[in-house]
């Protein structure tokens, strides 16, 4: 940790480049080391905890402000603050809508929210026109009315969003799509993706710890249990689509110069849950009882404007090991993350995988082969070091994200058109143009030039 400190502190005074935005690099302009981004913190559970800490690593910038409505989470910040030696931020949460009392403060130039699902348009549009640069965790919105009103926002304000989507830095995910823009594959033609992870530990619990076992969730469960878990209860489809989607669509640059057309999805029976809450409380527990709506996977296939197809793949219920499921195929080859394999034509022998390390290797994304060895301790495999310092630097310019309003709109539309989908056996379903038409002429984010 402290090596990191120190690379972030020589790096902002040295001018260092190392954001992922377009013509951005340290010391650009007026801002100086001395100038701190101030940000505040609306949410501080488990996520936002986790940015938190990422944040006080930095000395180019100032948490000045946290809300959350738990008071056990607020104490915890506190303490983190506190160990970590820094100026103690002022404390929002007397009720669910004191964080407008939080953007109200004037010092602040940035906000990241990292709440409740439902509060995340809500939270992202009253950041918006307060001024505030808004990192918002994912997915950013549940209904196509959302998905809307974050891109109205952003327009009508001119305040940036950028959606804080970790995955999309993932080391072999960011060298895979230096090998897609160098045409190792050739034309693309083909990706799979999506969340495959067994959250039955997390969104059910004993009520004593955040990953414990049980068969208890809502006003008896805690952390993610307390929320997330009544979306399955009332909703069937793709609820958490963007760390599968959000690199594929970088890679097949959507809303820039390419766009999602339309999407059929598909659910299985609903069998999970019930099996391990009788597992964990008995066959009279109240909750085995429950008629849970959400199927136990989701299967959504995507077309493109640009004539690629994109299977999506929710699996959340069942007993498995993690898997984001990542596949990439174009017209001379393909990567598969299951199994760590590529295969190359012309390259790899006929009809035989070789092992992805190598070409990993090769092909590794500069951020990570002049950062790599800083961001390994930030969480998530080193991913949430470069998404906050893709957000810091960002708002530290006041300039477009890479991740930005229109991506979160796109990507988290999936959620509510894949229930529209299977509502309605399986009927295709367009993708609104939220970008208006301008995806035609939106210029693919260079996420190898920009990154000096």
């Amino acid at each position: 940790m402290n090596s990191r400190r120190s690379f972030v502190k020589k790096s902002a005074l040295a001018g260092t480049g190392l954001a992922l935005a377009p013509n951005l690099s340290f010391g650009v302009g007026n801002i100086t080391y001395a100038d701190k981004l101030n940000v505040g913190l609306i949410g501080v559970g488990l996520r936002g905890t986790n940015h938190l800490n990422n944040l006080l690593l930095r000395d180019d910038v100032k948490v000045g402000a946290i809300c959350d409505v738990d008071d056990a989470r607020i104490r915890l910040a506190l303490d983190i603050v506190s160990k970590k030696g820094k100026e103690k931020p002022k404390v929002f949460g007397k009720d669910d809508f004191d964080y407008r009392n939080l953007l109200d403060l004037k010092e602040l130039d940035a906000v990241i929210i990292a709440t409740p699902w439902l509060w995340h348009t809500r939270m992202a549009k009253d950041a918006m026109r307060a001024g505030k640069y808004t990192g918002l965790e994912v997915s950013a919105a549940n209904t196509l009315e959302e998905c809307w009103d974050l891109v109205n926002t952003h327009e009508e304000t001119g305040a940036h969003l950028m959606l804080l989507e970790n995955v999309n830095y993932r080391r072999d995910v960011l060298a895979v799509l230096n090998m897609v823009k160098q045409n190792l594959f050739g034309e693309m033609v083909h990706y799979r993706c999506g969340y495959q992870h067994d959250l039955r530990g997390v969104l059910f619990n004993d009520g004593k710890t955040a990953y414990g076992k049980g068969a208890e969730f809502g006003e008896k469960g805690i952390s993610e249990s307390k929320w997330r878990t009544q979306h399955s209860l009332y909703r069937n489809g793709d609820f958490y689509p963007t760390h599968g989607v959000g690199p594929i669509a970088v890679m097949a640059d959507i809303n820039r110069g390419n766009r999602f057309s339309t999407i059929t999805s598909h659910a299985t029976k609903a069998i999970g849950f019930k099996n391990y809450i009788v597992s964990q409380g008995g066959e009279e527990h109240p909750n085995a009882k429950l008629k849970w709506k959400q199927g136990d996977v989701v299967t959504s296939t995507i077309e493109t404007t640009n004539g690629e197809t994109i299977i999506i793949t929710h699996d959340c219920n069942l007993p498995r090991p993690y898997s984001l499921g990542f596949r990439v195929q174009g017209a001379n080859g393909l990567w598969e993350a299951d199994g760590r394999r590529i295969y190359i034509e012309g390259e790899s022998k006929p009809h035989r995988w070789d092992e992805a390390k190598e070409w990993v290797d090769k092909y590794e994304h500069p951020l990570w082969k002049k950062y790599g060895e800083y961001a390994r301790g930030a969480g998530h495999g080193g991913m949430d070091f470069f998404v906050i310092n893709a957000f810091v630097q960002s708002a530290r310019q006041n300039i477009a994200p890479p991740l930005d309003a229109y991506d979160a709109a796109a990507w988290s539309a999936i959620t509510p058109l894949s229930e529209l989908s299977i509502a309605n056996n399986g009927e295709p379903q367009d993708f609104p143009d939220f970008t208006r038409g301008n995806w035609i002429k939106r210029k693919p984010y260079n996420w190898i030039k920009d990154t000096y």
